[in-house]
């Protein structure tokens, strides 16, 4: 028996899935927790079921869901005490079954690959409206099939209705692109072409990775002046584009390659490193304490920079 079972990204092991630790450094225990929440976010579903789920079990549900995207969490603890708060909403709104961590993955193959795929494009989503409600942007009709979906991902269907489930949650992501670009250029600007710098000017730096627009924009605003310089690294490269970002002038450019490269990459640079999203990779001894986690990012040891009131303490110095 296998001591986990990982498919969800393009580098899983042999094409096939990760099977005794993940390719991209998740532990089988972490990999075991992340199923427990799917399992328990069914259930919060189950239980919201007729009843219009409430703004919280909504962020509850966003949140959970963008927690089990690939690089984002490798804390077995805060998965679970994420899970906790789930059971205890849905046991708030009169309990249901969770669906069996045993069957998430079993089952004839393509069954299990039509309901992966749904899994695994709603938690997509979640990624996309997760960074929408930080700018204040939701959309009751996203929230809500998060709710369709997830009930739907716990239940029997033949191949033609897990078909017609995946249109309609294609239509319902489009909704959800539109809200997070209505949200990014209405906050940001409209992003324009822009020539990138690869180029590490001398100085203290700032390396800021992940995709949280909002995350980098405080980062700046409290390093402007401060003779610090700011570059971008994996998925936070298009924040280059946004005029009310770009203005800023120790926005400098980009650092290193694909997040698959970080460990190599980042091996002894004298810089601190912030992940805001998905592409932190297990931190090497030569640099683990430079590395800075926020939001849904969590590794065990690593320090966690909280939101208090909409605000996070990115920078402490004079």
């Amino acid at each position: 028996m296998s001591n986990m079972f990982c498919f969800q990204c393009e580098q899983t092991a042999g094409g096939k899935g990760c099977t005794k630790i993940g390719v991209c450094g998740k532990t089988p225990d972490v990999a075991n927790k992340q199923d427990e929440l799917i399992s328990a976010l069914v259930g919060l579903a189950r239980a919201t079921n007729g009843k219009t789920p409430s703004d919280y079990a909504a962020g509850l549900m966003i949140k959970g869901l963008f927690t089990t995207i690939t690089n984002v969490n490798f804390n077995a603890e805060t998965i679970e005490k994420l899970t906790k708060e789930v059971e205890e909403e849905k046991n708030r709104l009169g309990g249901a079954e969770n669906f069996p961590v045993s069957e998430l993955w079993s089952g004839d193959p393509d069954i299990v690959s039509l309901r992966s795929t749904l899994l695994l494009g709603i938690k997509g989503m979640a990624a996309y409206a997760y960074h929408a409600r930080v700018l204040g942007r939701k959309n009751d009709e996203v929230n809500d099939w998060f709710f369709k979906g997830m009930k739907a991902f716990g239940e029997e269907h033949n191949v033609e209705e897990w078909l017609d489930l995946l249109m309609e949650f294609g239509m319902v992501n489009l909704k959800c692109l539109e809200l997070l670009d209505e949200a990014n250029t209405s906050a940001f600007g409209i992003p324009v072409p822009t020539k990138i710098s690869t180029v590490i000017e001398k100085g203290p730096f700032i390396v800021v990775s992940g995709h949280d627009l909002c995350d980098l924009k405080q980062l700046l605003e409290q390093t402007e002046g401060k003779g610090i310089n700011i570059y971008t690294h994996g998925e936070m490269l298009p924040a280059h584009g946004y005029p009310e970002l770009k203005k800023y002038k120790h926005l400098k450019g980009n650092f290193g390659t694909a997040w698959q490269n970080q460990q190599k990459e980042f091996a002894d640079v004298p810089a601190a490193f912030l992940f805001t999203t998905n592409c932190l990779m297990p931190p090497k001894p030569s640099y683990i304490d430079r590395v800075f986690t926020t939001e849904v990012v969590s590794y065990p040891g690593l320090v966690h920079i909280e939101d208090v009131d909409g605000k996070k303490r990115f920078y402490t110095g004079n």
